[in-house]
């Protein structure tokens, strides 16, 4: 009798019991790969969560890379503490805060910025209509950046000559204009209210309570942590964008509370992981609270939040809702861009699900610069870092089965 004697290539057999799970994951992050080599990503971190719970989270590519006469940085891998500059997600924590504010009687979101702030903030055009503080976190407020956003001086009347020119010509509360100041704007007034200074505020109040690790002021964190940022430009040109993350050290020296408070760029100054920023996510998920039960505003002012306040945008309380990134669906969230890093936090309040996706430098493309300056902006021709794996990652987290 002969013998047979049958060999069994070990990785074809691992293939072969891979569950549809796994397949399902590895097809992902070899799509993600292909993204990332085509848009020249330098480190991506990405984080999915589905009916209420964390289901995937990953890092991609490098936290630092070595460029040439940089001798400050070799390649070193991105890791899931690292943090990041999400920019423009950050309005979401100012709010959040206000809102605490409110409903701890000290502030309502009709009130007059002009009284709240100590200056006269109002528009030269239309002089007796007030501007809220429910407009400027809805940027419904009239305000522009044309004369910067970086210190409150600029729309000061007793510091600016030009301080009319922060102004649109349209009435308060009857358009929609992108505008940073108006969170810089609410941000001091947080602090004229809650009489703390900002970053502590953020972190006693909001970041401590979450249990996440963060926080607007670079000298209170890690720096070792920090993932930096960079520009990709055509060719595989990299910049390193090296002022980040700058220390407010030197600028506190004489700070004044409910002014300086740009310093800490309510804006866009939150540094987060993107696990961090996807347990923020859950809060606004969830309406106010965490699943395990960290309330942090009431169900009504959260849900508020997600209320669009003009039909075009369909913008909120400093969050917004679109179907760009899930065609069809409609997601809430918000992105942020600044000195290379791209960031996005979309969720499904009903469904349960969400996004975190940061980049921290990629080969931009004309949608995703207007995206990125005002969230109504993008189309869906955007091929971006954030619209290929928001994309990506809703039709494998939520569309297969």
């Amino acid at each position: 009798m002969k013998k047979i004697i049958i060999m069994v290539c070990c990785s074809c057999l691992l293939i072969a019991c891979k569950s549809p799970e796994e397949k399902r994951i590895e097809a992902f992050e070899e799509q993600v790969e292909q993204i990332r080599s085509e848009l020249h990503n330098i480190g991506l971190a990405v984080v999915a969560v589905k009916d209420n719970q964390v289901v995937y989270s990953n890092t991609f590519g490098n936290r630092t890379i070595a460029l040439a006469g940089d001798s400050t940085a070799a390649d070193s891998p991105l890791q899931k503490n690292n943090l990041f500059r999400i920019a423009s997600i950050s309005k979401s924590f100012t709010t959040v805060a206000l809102l605490q504010q409110v409903e701890a009687g000290k502030v309502s979101l009709k009130d007059d910025v002009s009284d709240l702030i100590g200056f006269r903030v109002r528009n030269p055009h239309f002089p007796d209509i007030p501007i809220t503080l429910e407009m400027l976190l809805s940027h419904t407020s009239s305000l522009n950046d044309s004369q910067g956003y970086f210190n409150l001086n600029v729309i000061n009347p007793a510091t600016n000559e030009n301080a009319d020119s922060c102004y649109y010509s349209y009435a308060p509360g009857c358009g929609y204009e992108y505008c940073n100041l108006n969170i810089n704007l609410s941000g001091a007034i947080l602090e004229k209210l809650a009489q703390e200074r900002f970053d502590n505020y953020m972190l006693n109040h909001i970041l401590r309570p979450l249990g996440v690790y963060g926080g607007y002021n670079i000298d209170s964190l890690d720096q070792s942590l920090f993932a930096r940022l960079y520009y990709v430009f055509p060719e595989g040109v990299v910049e390193w964008a090296d002022d980040a993350y700058v220390s407010p050290a030197k600028r506190l020296a004489n700070y004044r509370m409910g002014y300086d408070t740009p310093v800490f760029s309510p804006t866009g100054g939150m540094k987060l992981s993107a696990e961090g920023l996807a347990r923020w996510m859950l809060v606004h998920m969830n309406y106010g609270s965490t699943p395990d039960g960290v309330r942090l505003i009431s169900e009504e002012h959260s849900r508020d939040m997600q209320i669009p306040r003009s039909d075009i945008e369909h913008y909120g309380l400093t969050l917004w809702k679109t179907d760009l990134y899930s065609p069809g669906v409609t997601l809430v969230g918000h992105t942020g861009g600044a000195y290379g890093m791209r960031s996005a936090m979309f969720f499904n309040p009903q469904e349960k699900y969400g996004f975190v996706v940061i980049s921290s430098g990629a080969l931009e493309t004309p949608e995703e610069e207007a995206v990125t300056t005002d969230p109504s902006g993008s189309t869906d021709e955007d091929r971006s870092i954030l619209t290929s794996t928001l994309r990506l990652m809703y039709k494998t987290f939520v569309e297969a089965k």
